[in-house]
C-alpha cells in the first residue's frame, strides 16, 4: 500500500546548496513531482508516495551525486509536532559541559575520551558519567561553572528559533540532558525551553565532591521522560520529536514519532528515523513543513 510522504533536502544555511539542477534532477527521478520550496537554497520538498521510503531516499541520495544535503522522507499525516524532547551537549550547544569543566583542571582531553566512547556506545553511560565526574573533585563549583557558560558554551545555530517556533505553534519543549542541572538550566532559560531535566552535581563546601546524586539520568530516564510527556500532555506518540547525539539518546529517539540524529554517532544516525549531518537545527523545521517565512526568532 503506498503511503504519502514528504522527501525533503536540506542543505547548510550558511552553505545553500539546493541550487535548481538538484532540483530537476530529482524531480525528475520522483516522476516529476513538483518541488515545494521552503527556504530558497537551503530546503525543499516533494509530495509522494511510496511502499519503501528507505528504498526511495537511496534512489534520491543517488540522484544529487554527492551534493552536500540531507535527504529525508517523512510521513506527511501529522508532520508538524506538539511535542519537543531533546538532548543539550553537542545538540542543543555545540560542546559538551563536562569536558570544559574537566579544561579547568588541564583534564580535557582524557574525559573527551571517555565522553566519545560513551557517546558511541562503547562504554555504558552511568558509569562513564560517574569515572568522568570523579575527576572534578575539589574544582570550586560556583565560579568554574560560571565561567564555563561564559566563555566556553555556545549555542548551536538554529536552535533559538527550532525552540520559539515549535512554540509559537502550540508545542511543548522539554530538554533532557545527561549533563547537569548548572548548565541545563541556563541553556533551558536561554532557547525558551518549557522544561529541564538533567543530574544534579554534588557540591560541598563550595567544591564539586566528585559525585552526582543518584539516580543518574540516563538512556532510560531519557525513555521515561518521554513515555511521560506524552501522558502529562495527551498526546499521540505521533505527535512528538526527539533529537539527540549520542547513545544515551537513542531509546528516546527510537521511541518518538520523528526521531532525529543531529549530526550524530554513526550508530546513532543509523538508528533513528532521520538524519541530519548537514543542515542547522531548522533543519528540524523544514522536516515538519514549515517554511522560513513562517520561522520564529527568539
Amino acid at each position: 500500500m503506498n503511503l504519502a510522504y514528504a522527501a525533503v533536502l536540506i542543505s547548510d544555511p550558511a552553505r545553500p546548496a539546493v541550487d535548481t539542477g538538484v532540483i530537476v534532477r530529482v524531480s525528475r527521478a520522483l516522476g516529476l513531482a513538483q518541488p515545494k520550496v521552503l527556504a530558497a537554497g537551503i530546503a525543499v520538498e516533494f509530495a509522494v508516495t511510496t511502499t519503501d521510503p528507505a528504498d526511495m531516499r537511496a534512489a534520491i541520495v543517488e540522484v544529487i551525486d554527492g551534493a552536500p544535503l540531507d535527504v529525508a522522507l517523512v510521513p506527511e499525516p501529522g508532520r508538524r509536532k506538539k511535542l519537543l524532547i531533546a538532548d543539550m551537549d553537542s545538540t542543543m550547544i555545540e560542546q559538551e559541559c563536562l569536558d570544559e569543566l574537566a579544561g579547568a583542571l588541564g583534564l580535557k582531553e582524557r574525559v573527551s575520551a571517555i565522553t566519545e566512547r560513551a557517546m558511541r556506545g562503547e562504554i555504558a553511560f552511568e558509569p562513564a558519567l560517574r569515572e568522568r565526574v570523579a575527576l572534578l573533585e575539589g574544582l570550586p563549583a560556583e565560579e568554574t561553572i560560571a565561567r564555563v557558560l561564559a566563555e566556553k558554551i555556545t549555542l548551536a545555530p538554529g536552535a533559538r528559533t527550532l525552540v520559539a517556533t515549535m512554540r509559537a505553534h502550540g508545542a511543548y519543549a522539554a530538554l533532557v540532558s545527561g549533563g547537569f542541572t548548572a548548565f541545563t538550566g541556563p541553556v533551558a532559560a536561554m532557547l525558551g525551553f518549557d522544561e529541564h531535566r538533567s543530574n544534579l552535581l554534588e557540591i560541598e563546601g563550595g567544591r564539586l565532591t566528585g559525585r552526582v546524586v543518584e539516580p543518574i539520568l540516563g538512556r532510560e530516564a531519557k525513555l521515561a521522560a518521554l513515555e511521560e510527556l506524552i501522558v502529562s500532555k495527551r498526546l499521540y506518540r505521533d505527535a512528538t520529536l526527539a533529537v539527540g547525539d549520542g547513545a544515551n539518546d537513542l531509546a528516546m529517539l527510537c521511541a518518538s514519532g520523528l526521531g532525529v540524529a543531529y549530526r550524530a554517532k554513526p550508530a546513532v544516525a543509523e538508528a533513528a528515523h532521520v538524519r541530519i549531518d548537514r543542515g542547522d537545527l531548522t533543519a528540524l523545521l523544514y522536516l515538519q513543513g514549515f517554511s522560513d517565512a513562517e520561522f520564529v526568532t527568539a
